[in-house]
């Protein structure tokens, strides 16, 4: 299959962070992004400025957000001035308490912190430092596309993403990233005349779990390369029982008054060099799995979110840095996506009677059109409906439209993550589009590219 009789891995790491620039801070809003560079983009960062075959996906208005202005100087006050302080408040009702180690494990999180903030002093801007690596880019604002109410809009927020990755340093190949956007069948002729070249899908439910038909990408009719993501091998990672669940590991979920985690997952005090035994094992153990299942031949595709190493599960930089180190030792053929692709023996495919797939719950479109988030997902179309029938507007409207159909919104409310800031936020955009439609002025935030817009 890929030309060469041997089997190939491509690690993807899909980056993105809904627009929450300048729309609230503590405990929903830019602290969101804030935490993100922190805690993973800046070490991500150290990892693939080593040149290492890391495909990543970066969504556009991740990249608006990441060149905004007075970005660098908002995360250095909020370094500074409030984690800082927490860290300072936290450490010292430890030791009130006699919790000598979770007081120190703070006192380490705080320098982190401040680490942090050196490193981004030394880049001098974020958005130039993961331009030359966003090899892949996606939907505008990262829209569940098979939702959105017709073709001509589909084909906005493709269209858009597409031009934002063109306008920005470094050629493009055509990677577009679909998983969490939802693949259909309708899709991919809209990709085709974007210019896509290939796009991950996720086909679990139609070959099933660890199905040979996940190494083999297939040629859409259309024309773009349906590149399956392997979710067996994925789960090693993000499965209930995968390895952030380790005891050794951090726990995410228990805070301190602060919102800080000097615990593990067994509820003992943090213990750094536990967790890196457990890295290390860890790293072996799924490189080893990554060759085995790549034994026979194949492309095999793990693709994560980026956010998932650093943010959610602290030691996910170091697990990335010693899987590239085992892949190379083992000698494992990790290759950037693109590379894997080019030239690639792929059957045509006609998938006309394919359901929507996509990474959200049960594989389908439920998770943004059903339970929680269904009346969110019914204003949406009406508001796009709307849209059309004044004569798709450019200007505010177009970006308000953009900004409305973000996937964010009904997930974080069907999820029940952060329902009262999903809501707020779908209010917030889908008032300011009806206001732009009738003609009023509409402010807009500090920054907001949207190339189409």
């Amino acid at each position: 299959m890929t030309g060469r009789g041997e089997g190939a891995f491509a690690l993807v790491l899909h980056t993105h962070m809904p627009y929450v620039e300048g729309y609230g801070t503590w405990p929903f809003g830019e602290e969101w992004l804030w935490e993100a560079i922190a805690t993973c983009y800046l070490p991500l960062l150290e990892i693939l400025d080593a040149g290492t075959p890391v495909t990543l996906s970066v969504t556009p208005v991740l990249l608006d957000q990441l060149e905004a202005p007075g970005l660098d100087a908002r995360l250095t006050q909020f370094i500074d001035e409030i984690r800082a302080e927490t860290h300072r408040r936290d450490r010292a009702g430890l030791l009130a308490a006699g919790e000598q180690g979770l007081a120190d494990e703070i006192a380490r999180s705080g320098d982190e912190y401040r680490q942090a903030r050196e490193a981004l002093a030394r880049r001098g801007g974020l958005a130039g430092a993961f331009a030359p690596h966003a090899a892949w880019t996606s939907s505008a604002t990262h829209a569940v596309l098979p939702l959105v109410a017709c073709d001509v809009l589909s084909a906005l927020q493709i269209e858009a993403g597409v031009a934002a990755r063109r306008e920005r340093s470094g050629a493009w190949r055509g990677g577009f990233w679909l998983p969490e956007c939802a693949h259909a069948p309708w899709i991919e002729p809209l990709l085709a005349g974007a210019g896509v070249q290939a796009t991950c899908v996720e086909l679990t439910a139609r070959f099933g779990l660890g199905a040979a038909e996940h190494l083999q990408p297939l040629r859409s009719v259309h024309g773009p390369l349906l590149v399956p993501i392997d979710r067996a091998t994925v789960d090693l990672v993000w499965g209930a029982a995968g390895y952030p669940a380790d005891g050794a590991y951090r726990d995410y979920h228990r805070l301190t008054t602060h919102h800080h985690r000097p615990w593990d997952n067994a509820g003992r005090a943090y213990d750094r060099d536990r967790a890196a035994e457990r890295v290390a094992e860890h790293a072996a153990d799924f490189v080893e799995r990554v060759q085995q299942r790549i034994s026979g031949g194949g492309l095999l595709v793990c693709a994560l979110d980026t956010e998932l190493l650093g943010h959610w599960w602290f030691e996910g930089p170091a697990w990335l840095a010693a899987v590239l180190a085992e892949c190379e030792r083992r000698g494992v053929p990790l290759t950037a996506l693109d590379d894997a692709l080019e030239g690639i023996d792929a059957p045509l495919t006609d998938t006309s009677g394919w359901a929507p797939s996509s990474w959200g719950a049960g594989g389908d479109l439920s998770t943004w059109s059903t339970g929680p988030a269904s009346a969110m997902a019914r204003a949406i179309r009406r508001a796009e409906l709307d849209y059309l029938a004044a004569g798709s507007p450019r200007g505010a409207a177009r970006r308000e439209l953009l900004a409305l159909q973000a996937s964010d919104w009904c997930f974080v409310v069907a999820r029940g993550t952060a329902t009262p800031y999903g809501h707020e936020r779908h209010d917030a955009h889908l008032a300011q589009l009806r206001r732009a439609l009738a003609g009023e002025p509409v402010p807009g935030p500090r920054s907001l590219a949207l190339r189409a817009g």
